[in-house]
């Protein structure tokens, strides 16, 4: 069952109806569903299909893909290639020899069939544009988990695959609604407490959702696929980087040195936190890890370009430096009796956040400001002798001269507004107006998991978001 992706379904419909061939490349981070989405959409579609080996020399590549030609239809009396510009003829002749109308050629985990010294961009560059791209019967889909490779050797390329790709399709996360869909359509007991709570840690990863058990709680089933040692998912963060960037160690050191940094860090605070080199290799990782949604950028009011600000938004790898890193040699129940203590509740403030995040639009909708343009972003001011620190992780700088500052509060039981954070949020809200153009009205919004308790201070905040509405399509 396709939970939903509406706009690439579209996409892909739309590229497979085309009076011309189309060249579709689909990426994003692993376990996100891509070649799931492909297989579903398309079924028995295909005229040819083919992964790469993660690894595997130049010369199994190609026997691997010369068997899958044979196996789907080509002339066995075919020699087979001994090189890819002769595998990639294989395949011409084979696409040439199709009935069907459309011939859909899938090749995923692509950039793994690009061993070392093995010329395949250039052949697969002068397949697409000497010949498929010169017809007007193919459908020619690539994917892969190697992110990176995808971006700075399709996307970027500079050569005869410059501007080629027809249809860019980043597949992202989950959000709650769809995963609340993931977890009826599996007949999961969890409810929007539970997913929520799921989601602080897994984010919107289907992959991870689909291996959930019934019989066990959120907190149970977090324990036993992260935590534990023997867990299935317990070296996932390697696997992850491993998987998606050619030189994993530079992204991670980006990610943790983010991971310590609420609001984020500028270029060069990156860079001297994580001790790397200032090149254009690291503008090149900032760019990959934002396209692949594990970071976000954003530029606050009065700064620079240059100046922007770089923020850990992906949940996992935030939940992985809160406490995977940290949990060898615990009990087996170490997250369960976890829950409630100081760290825990610290982390759930952080990560609810995160979530909240992830899910602006749905924030603005709940808010009734959908149609307004609006720049989001987070403000931090140090200590004066007028003011104290300020730290604000959401505000929504809106178009009609109205900026929302956002308190985004994690409370299953409901948010209790005491006077004392009543004091805190006016104190931040008078802050934050000295810095803003006199043209604009600082307006406060309470984002809370489960609602605002009632008491005397309830409604001095009027304009309120819970997380019911977190959940809207």
């Amino acid at each position: 069952m396709l939970i939903g992706r509406k706009e690439e379904i579209a996409k892909l419909t739309r590229a497979y109806h085309s009076d011309h061939s189309e060249f579709v490349a689909v990426y994003g981070r692993r376990r996100i569903g891509k070649t799931y989405l492909i297989r579903e959409v398309f079924e028995d579609k295909f005229t040819f299909q083919y992964s790469g080996i993660f690894k595997a020399s130049n010369k199994t590549q190609l026997e691997v893909f010369y068997k899958n030609l044979i196996e789907q239809g080509l002339d066995p009396s075919a020699e087979a290639p001994k090189d890819w510009f002769e595998a990639f003829i294989l395949l011409e002749h084979l696409i040439a020899g199709a009935e069907a109308q459309r011939k859909v050629v899938f090749l995923d985990e692509l950039p793994w069939m690009d061993a070392r010294n093995s010329q395949f961009l250039a052949a697969f560059e002068h397949f697409w544009n000497g010949w498929a791209s010169a017809r007007k019967d193919i459908l020619l889909i690539i994917c892969g988990s190697a992110t990176s490779w995808i971006i700075n050797k399709i996307f970027r390329n500079k050569g005869g695959l410059y501007n080629r790709v027809t249809y860019r399709l980043r597949i992202k996360p989950f959000s709650l609604h769809e995963c609340e869909e993931l977890v009826a359509w599996r007949n999961l007991p969890f409810n929007r407490n539970m997913i929520l709570e799921g989601y602080m840690v897994m984010g919107g990863v289907p992959f991870y959702w689909t291996k959930l058990e019934p019989t066990r709680s959120m907190a149970q089933n977090v324990n036993d696929l992260f935590i534990r040692e023997d867990g299935e998912l317990h070296d996932e963060f390697r696997y992850i980087y491993a998987s998606m960037f050619s030189t994993p160690d530079k992204y991670i050191k980006v990610v943790e040195a983010l991971s310590g940094k609420r609001a984020g860090l500028t270029r060069d605070e990156i860079i001297s936190k994580a001790k790397l080199d200032n090149n254009g290799h690291v503008s090149r990782i900032l760019e990959d890890l934002t396209e692949c949604g594990f970071i976000r950028k954003y530029c606050h009011t009065g700064k620079r370009l240059k100046d922007a600000l770089y923020q850990l938004v992906d949940c996992y790898t935030l939940f992985y430096y809160q406490f995977v890193r940290k949990a060898s040699g615990i009990d087996e129940n170490y997250w369960p009796r976890l829950m409630g203590s100081p760290a825990y509740n610290t982390w759930c403030g952080l990560a609810f956040e995160r979530v909240c995040l992830l899910h602006t639009r749905q924030i603005k909708e709940a808010m009734g400001i959908s149609g307004v343009q609006s720049n989001l972003y987070s403000w931090f001011v140090g200590k004066t002798d007028e003011h104290p620190g300020v730290q604000i992780d959401l505000l929504i700088d809106r178009s009609d001269n109205i900026v929302n500052v956002c308190e985004m509060k994690y409370a299953p039981h409901g948010y209790r507004l005491t006077d004392s954070e009543l004091q805190k949020i006016r104190r931040r809200l008078n802050v934050f107006s000295l810095y803003i153009a006199p043209s604009k009205s600082v307006q406060p919004v309470l984002i809370t998991s489960n609602g605002v308790a009632p008491n005397a201070n309830s409604f001095e905040i009027p304009l309120q978001v819970d997380g019911d509405q977190l959940f809207r399509p």
